[in-house]
Order: C-alpha cells, then structure tokens, then sequence
C-alpha cells in the first residue's frame, strides 16, 4: 500500500480506520481476530467489531538467544503452541543450553498474561478459522511472524496480518507468510511505532481485561 503520512490520534482512531480496510477483504467464515497484547487489542477490537467477529487474544512470548535476547530462537503462543527456528536453534548446543530451558521464563509469563486476560476461558480454537491477526504497529515483524506460524500450527485455515502502521521490511518478512496484509502505510523510515500516533501510552492490563469483556 502507497505511503499515507498519517499520524493516527490514538490506537482506536488506527483502529477503526483499519477496520474498514480488513473490511474490503472477502474473509471467509468463521472468523476470529486476536490481538497481540497489549497494544493490539485496543486496535485489534475495532476491527472485530466492523466484522462482527469474536475478539481474543493471541499472547506470543520471543525466545531470544542467551546474550543476544533480540535474536530469537524461537517463540512460545497462547495454546500451548511452540515455534521453533532451526537456523538460529542449531547453535544452542553450541552454547549448551536447550531450548526449553530458555523458554522456561517466557512461558511462566505467558502463562500469567492467560490467566489475566482469559481467566477461566478454554484455550484457543483456531481450527478451520479464518484468524485476523492485529497489533498495532509492526517494526521488525518478527514477533508477528511468530504469530502467524503459531495460528497456522493451532490449525487456522487463512491467517491474515493487520496493522495500521510497518516498516517496509516488517511488511515483507509477514507478506511471505500471511495469506492476507492489511497495512495501511509502510513509511521510508521507521523507527519507533509510536512516532506514528499522537497518544501511544501503555496500555495496562485491566484495559486489554475490560476490552475483551465488552460487548461487540
């Protein structure tokens, strides 16, 4: 999608403006869109809303290399779904560590996020599920492409990627993977997503709690 320079006011303002976008794509039923917690949800829960569809989460835990946390290994997801990476997995024995032993502080706090936003709810159902996927911004796209290797091992039929706002090589890296992008601009130069809204505040969990309880 051409570059727009739109700085979007707040994360719903972004999020109804990709909701008519989403909009446009014949999505085939049942749908489901998950946010990516927690800057997602609130974008993530405007575009459920335009599609009438059910909003979830889909919690995605990075599990970096030791002494070089932003290169992952692989990723944990909501589920109970593991993604492992095998050209960047192979050098762990090298360092004689395994993989599990690294994902074993990521999972303890994905299990916290589960218990936090879902409470008693039963783990995620993608099977046969057109799954949207939103965040709010995507600058390296890797925890996102985790997001979408890990909907399409839950069983997902179609996975779409939805953002208001990417970099270009974030865009191309969930481009090869997601059978649908929705991004609404990809500027020259990105480098922090929250130059690209005018309030990018934390979004705590009580607010990811109270979106996903709220009526559609």
């Amino acid at each position: 999608m051409a570059f727009r320079n739109q700085i979007f006011e707040n994360r719903t303002t972004a999020g109804i403006a990709l909701a008519r976008a989403v909009r446009q794509i014949a999505l085939k039923p049942p749908v489901l869109v998950l946010g990516l917690p927690r800057g997602g949800v609130p974008v993530a829960y405007e575009v459920a809303k335009e599609l009438r569809a059910p909003l979830d989460v889909l919690i995605v835990r990075k599990v970096g290399m030791p002494g070089q946390p932003e290169l992952a290994v692989g990723a944990i997801a909501s589920g109970g779904i593991t993604v492992r990476e095998p050209t960047t997995a192979a050098y762990l024995a090298t360092l004689d560590v395994s993989f599990e032993k690294l994902a074993e502080a990521e999972r303890a706090e994905l299990q916290r996020r589960e218990r936090t936003y879902r409470a008693n709810a039963p783990p995620l159902d993608l099977s046969g599920k057109t799954v949207v996927l939103v965040d709010d911004g995507l600058a390296t796209g890797a925890t996102m492409l985790a997001a979408v290797r890990a909907a399409r091992k839950a069983g997902a039929k179609s996975v779409v990627v939805a953002a208001p706002v990417a970099s270009s090589e974030a865009a191309a890296l969930v481009r090869a993977e997601a059978d649908e992008t929705v991004i609404l601009q990809t500027p020259p130069l990105l480098y922090a997503i929250g130059e690209w809204y005018e309030n990018f505040g934390q979004v705590e969990d009580a607010e990811v709690r109270a979106l996903l309880d709220r009526k559609l």
